[in-house]
């Protein structure tokens, strides 16, 4: 089965790595999905973003993809055949904005899989990571 992980990606911190590396022992392929997120201005572009994860994937993950999309996730799943959507979450606030955006999917035919985010990496956000950039 194929799985998409998206998310605005600015950065890729350390914690999306993990949920990557967990994912691909779980699903066939997964495609990091670099999206476009109205609620969010990210420095730079989809295609910078995708291209700056492309070169932190370790060259050995074959299975692990990356797409910058400007849509719906449920839409690039339907087009590309991907059976599943993984999101991480860090605590109780993303699990409930998710677990919205997860029913939305839903209804549109693709489920979820939530994968909590491991102890040590739960306070790296990307927020935090371009606060200290700066």
């Amino acid at each position: 089965m194929r799985a998409v992980y998206p998310g605005s990606f600015d950065p890729f911190t350390p914690g999306h790595l993990d949920v990557v590396n967990r994912a691909r022992g779980l699903f066939d392929e997964v495609v990091v999905l670099v999206a476009v997120n109205g609620l969010k201005q990210p420095g730079t572009d989809p295609e910078e973003r995708a291209a700056a994860v492309r070169a932190i994937l370790p060259v050995e993950w074959t299975s692990v993809t990356v797409a910058a999309w400007r849509g719906l996730t449920s839409a690039y799943c339907r087009r590309h055949e991907v059976g599943v959507i993984v999101r991480g979450v860090r605590n109780t606030s993303d699990l409930q904005a998710e677990y919205r955006l997860a029913g939305m999917n839903q209804s549109l035919g693709v489920p979820t899989v939530f994968l909590p985010t491991r102890p040590e990496l739960a306070a790296i956000s990307s927020t935090a990571v371009r606060a200290l950039g700066k």
